[in-house]
């Protein structure tokens, strides 16, 4: 571990992340490790779209949300340690493994995405990562996944 942990506000994720509402599902990341790890925090309100029909009396944020939560965390994690703000960087998934959902994750619930790396280099185009999600320390899910970089 690095003897400083860097973090990214809302302003500095869009500018490495492309993605705007109702897509960019990480509101801050904090202790951003280098390469090597990094917590994104999600704020889960009832205004997200997908609550309209996921579902309507009963609102779960999908767990595909959770996982491409995870996955823009560690975007925001290899910008942040690679500088790469305001430089168009797109992140394309090339695989999902191990995924599990073990907790509903619900309007008013803090998502806390805990990712490392698990193969990649600076300057490598394809990383490999784990994540695990939680709510009030509770796993939410967890997976593996494989993202390519395109600048």
């Amino acid at each position: 571990m690095s003897d400083t942990l860097k973090s990214a506000d809302i302003q500095l994720i869009q500018q490495i992340l492309p993605h705007r509402y109702p897509f960019l599902l990480v509101d801050k990341v904090v202790d951003i490790d280098g390469y090597a790890s990094a917590k994104g925090i999600k704020n889960v309100t009832m205004n997200e779209p997908h609550f309209q029909g996921h579902f309507p009396n009963t609102p779960i944020m999908p767990g595909v949300t959770i996982v491409e939560a995870m996955a823009q965390t560690s975007g925001v994690m290899i910008g942040v340690a690679m500088d790469l703000a305001d430089k168009d960087l797109l992140i394309y998934f090339m695989a999902i493994d191990k995924c599990k959902f073990r907790r509903k994750v619900v309007p008013g619930d803090v998502l806390e995405m805990n990712v490392k790396t698990v193969r990649g280099k600076p300057g490598g185009r394809v990383w490999k990562f784990a994540g695990v999600a939680t709510v009030d320390g509770e796993m939410a899910a967890e997976c593996e996944f494989t993202a390519m970089m395109d600048l």
